[in-house]
């Protein structure tokens, strides 16, 4: 015998997880929609070479390796920008811009956290061709009204610039081709804290468990100046970028970047997004090495253990990997099962277990043909209806299946009943609430509560009334 088991980092997903994950992607898609991006799928396999030096050292050592039958280096996807910049690039008839969504999954070799998982759905939306500052614009509205429209509670979408993160190192003077390991370390402030990046970026220290973590080995200067940087705060956009282009008066090409930042600011303000839910925070780094130039993260307000759950930045010179030349595009990543993991433990999503509405029990084996009659002409009528597949047997077993997987309605009909044409229709929840009001199983069974009895022929519109359909 094999022993069931899952491999770390690993789930599966039920039918309560899944109707609710269900129910996400499709609020998820109808914004997206909204916004006319239009759906792509790409294979979960790419050649290693095609994923491999695209995004970083850190995401290169948590890409999982596989070999195909002719014995080709491969490896399943770490996210679906990279697999999104080999498309755009193998379609040379591609109409830009590009304005693509996908909802897949991806797969990373990283230590499993809460919430964080070895396999994962992401949702992308990507502007590809698009340069102008207006498509990173549209990608932060559409971030908060996609969380809007999944009623997630208080959040803040925070942005940034990669660019305005290379002339921390001007600034700093920090030579450029240390900057992916310096914003690496960056991009684990929420995580770490100040004081621990602080030391990274210096000497290094031991983790909780002993292990050393090295040191960059920049000066105290250095890490004085950066710290300067990270606090830089303010109640608004405007302030913050006052305070930047203060910091930044000496620094080459400063005040050309920040006007980028401004001028997004600038049509989020006149398109109703204000700084309590768009904010400019300069601490944000993003872990991958692809961003260019504006970053987006969203975080929820009453779950900030589960970190960022909606990211994304623009990332121009990716397709130049391919094809050796620059295509501007932009983006973002809602992480599907991480912000399912946050909604789940805040209480703010349902998680139905079925999607039946209703059960049409069966007592007589002589009335199945009537049951599966009432089961079609309940389905034909658009009611999620599922009937008792198994041979007729006690009718209270197979409420009980109705009462432990919440089906909101049960259809009864009895040989008694289908000589009067009729049937009883039993609402489950009215009968839950009267139950903890009865003294006696004898009473309870008298009342009949939340059972009415009528016409056949008025079973599909009285159903369709009590649904509200």
């Amino acid at each position: 015998m094999v022993e069931p088991r899952l491999s770390r980092g690993l789930r599966d997903l039920l039918p309560d997880t899944m109707l609710a994950r269900q129910r996400m992607i499709d609020t998820i898609r109808g914004v997206y929609e909204l916004y006319g991006f239009s759906p792509l799928d790409t294979p979960a396999i790419e050649y290693l070479d095609v994923l491999s030096g695209s995004a970083g050292e850190d995401a290169q050592q948590q890409i999982f390796q596989v070999t195909n039958p002719e014995g080709e280096a491969l490896g399943l996807r770490f996210d679906l920008t990279v697999p999104l910049s080999r498309v755009v690039s193998q379609y040379p008839d591609m109409v830009f811009p590009f304005r693509r969504y996908q909802v897949s999954s991806v797969w990373r070799a990283d230590k499993p956290e809460p919430g964080r998982y070895r396999q994962f759905t992401q949702f992308d939306l990507d502007s590809v061709g698009a340069e102008s500052d207006v498509a990173d614009t549209e990608i932060l509205a559409a971030m908060c009204d996609t969380l809007d429209a999944l009623k997630v509670g208080p959040y803040i979408v925070r942005f940034s610039s990669r660019r305005i993160l290379n002339l921390v190192l001007d600034y700093a003077g920090i030579a450029h081709d240390g900057g992916p390991a310096v914003f690496r370390i960056l991009d684990k402030l929420d995580k770490i804290g100040l004081d621990k990046v602080k030391l990274e970026l210096t000497t290094g220290y031991r983790d909780e468990s002993g292990a050393p973590i090295a040191g960059l080995g920049l000066s105290s200067d250095q890490v004085e100046k950066i710290e300067r940087f990270l606090g830089i705060k303010g109640a608004s956009r405007g302030e913050v970028l006052k305070q930047l282009r203060a910091l930044f008066a000496n620094v080459e090409n400063a005040q050309e970047e920040i006007d980028v930042i401004e001028r997004i600011s600038s049509h989020l303000e006149s398109l109703g997004y204000g700084s309590d839910r768009v904010a400019v925070d300069l601490t944000i780094a993003r872990g991958l090495a692809y961003y260019t130039g504006p970053v987006f993260e969203a975080n929820l307000l009453d779950a900030p253990q589960f970190g960022s759950v909606f990211a994304g930045g623009r990332y121009d010179d990716l397709v130049k990997r391919f094809t050796g030349r620059s295509i501007p595009a932009t983006g973002a990543s809602i992480g599907v099962d991480r912000l399912l993991a946050a909604l789940i433990e805040l209480g703010r999503i349902e998680q139905p277990k079925t999607t039946s509405q209703v059960l049409v029990t069966a007592m007589d084996g002589g009335l199945m043909s009537e049951y599966l009659a009432i089961t079609y002409e309940l389905r034909r009528a658009g009611i999620r209806t599922e009937i008792h597949v198994g041979a007729p047997k006690r009718l209270g077993k197979q409420i009980q299946r109705a009462d432990r997987l919440d089906i909101p309605y049960v259809v009864i009909m009895g040989s008694d009943e289908a000589q009067r044409g009729v049937v009883t229709v039993k609402e489950m929840i009215v009968g839950r609430e009267k139950a903890a009001d009865v003294g006696s199983h004898e009473e309870w069974k008298a009342g009949r509560f939340g059972q009415q009895e009528i016409a056949r022929t008025d079973l599909v519109k009285t159903l369709r009334q009590l649904l509200g359909q």
